[in-house]
């Protein structure tokens, strides 16, 4: 749904500021506007007006910043023990909470009119954009007739630049409240221009689809696009399992679906270790951690989850988030395979506090820990005589508790 969602859903966690040393010549503005009034023929056959072109187009300059996250590689891998505590957090389950008894007369509409909870559409709400709290800060318009003119995959930016120009051409939303991702992402639930034309919905009836202003369309848009994606009403997206000692998993795959029978068959039972539910919906074997960590066995309600951001990854945030709101288990039961689990978003904000008092420069107390927070953490691991591989777990959190406001040299 997103281009580079995944990597996009990283940076807001743990990568912000780590751009910042990335060498990039800043683009031209002439030649931009060049590039952009060369494209007015292919944007009228996609249907922007000539007049809404020109009005649209007149004054963009060039973002050279999209340029160096497009072409950014990190060099910092998050395992996702990291990525899953800082995504599913007691605070953003109980912001979540807090949403579905604010908006609990939309969301059973909406589950009524397209068959997806309230929790799952709630879910991904909240690891898109927090509740509304976080729509990215880039003017869209501008960020994609950069990436429309310059550096790779321009033909894909292109048709995202006219669809965004259409959006905002018919009134459906605002230029100026076009605002999102680096990548052209914008509102609630983290469209890209191209899916809000194919999938958001004017669910009040007042004449817009508006997924910036209006939190019933962006949840109806939502629970809209699962269920094109193939959601099915009342299938569980899978559950926690526990395996057999001895159980071939070489095959091992979300894609790879097999009734429950056979798993069951296969002596797979519920983590808890009760049987396999009896109704008999074909399941694939997730497991992200390799066979050590915990293993889940997932449904089709699982890819079309995977489909709104194609990695497993986020998927698995959704899923459990979701759970989590129902009341459930915020975490996998089965532990990680790891001795220093990760840090939720509050736990990140402490260690940036302790990183301050330390004496260092890492900007502003956010929970993201980007480039100058593990440059930081690196230098503390190494007078602690720990691996110094800049990642913020409990052990480093433990150890700042432990030597508070201790001055740097």
């Amino acid at each position: 749904m997103r281009f580079s969602a995944f990597f996009g859903v990283l940076s807001a966690l743990c990568l912000s500021g780590a751009m910042g040393n990335v060498a990039a010549a800043e683009p031209d503005a002439a030649e931009l506007t060049r590039c952009v009034q060369g494209l007015r023929g292919a944007a009228v056959k996609a249907g922007v007006s000539e007049a809404g072109f020109q009005r649209l187009t007149a004054g963009l300059k060039p973002d050279g910043g999209v340029l160096e996250s497009l072409d950014y590689q990190p060099e910092f891998r998050t395992p996702i023990w990291d990525y899953l505590a800082g995504l599913v957090d007691d605070e953003r389950v109980r912001d979540g909470r807090a949403m579905l008894t604010r908006w609990q007369d939309a969301l059973a509409q909406v589950a009524r009119r397209y068959g997806v909870d309230a929790a799952t559409v709630v879910a991904v709400w909240g690891v898109e954009s927090k509740y509304g709290q976080s729509f990215g800060k880039k003017p869209l318009l501008q960020s994609l007739a950069t990436l429309s003119c310059f550096g790779r995959r321009q033909s894909y930016f292109r048709q995202e630049f006219f669809s965004a120009l259409k959006i905002a051409d018919s009134g459906d939303v605002p230029a100026e409240q076009l605002v999102g991702s680096w990548a052209g992402a914008f509102g609630h639930t983290q469209f890209m221009p191209s899916t809000f034309l194919r999938t958001a919905v004017d669910f009040d009836g007042d004449g817009r689809r508006d997924l910036v202003g209006n939190v019933p369309d962006a949840l109806a848009s939502t629970a809209n696009f699962l269920h094109n994606a193939g959601w099915r009403s009342g299938l569980p997206w899978g559950m926690e399992v526990k395996l057999p000692a001895g159980l071939d998993v070489s095959g091992a795959s979300r894609k790879n679906k097999q009734p429950l029978s056979k798993w069951a068959a296969r002596g797979v039972t519920r983590v808890d270790g009760r049987p396999l539910p009896a109704d008999d919906w074909k399941a694939g074997l997730l497991l992200p951690a390799g066979k050590e960590g915990p293993a889940f066995l997932v449904s089709r309600n699982f890819d079309a989850i995977y489909s709104y951001n194609a990695a497993e990854s986020y998927a698995l945030a959704i899923a459990l988030l979701s759970d989590a709101l129902r009341g459930g288990s915020a975490a996998p039961q089965h532990p990680w395979p790891t001795d220093d689990p990760g840090l939720s978003r509050e736990e990140r904000r402490e260690v940036q506090r302790a990183l301050i008092a330390h004496g260092y420069d890492i900007g502003e107390v956010d929970g993201m820990l980007g480039s100058a927070s593990r440059k930081a953490i690196r230098d503390l691991q190494q007078r602690a005589g720990m691996e110094a591989d800049g990642r913020a777990g409990q052990k480093m959190l433990r150890w700042l508790r432990a030597h508070p406001g201790e001055k740097t040299q």
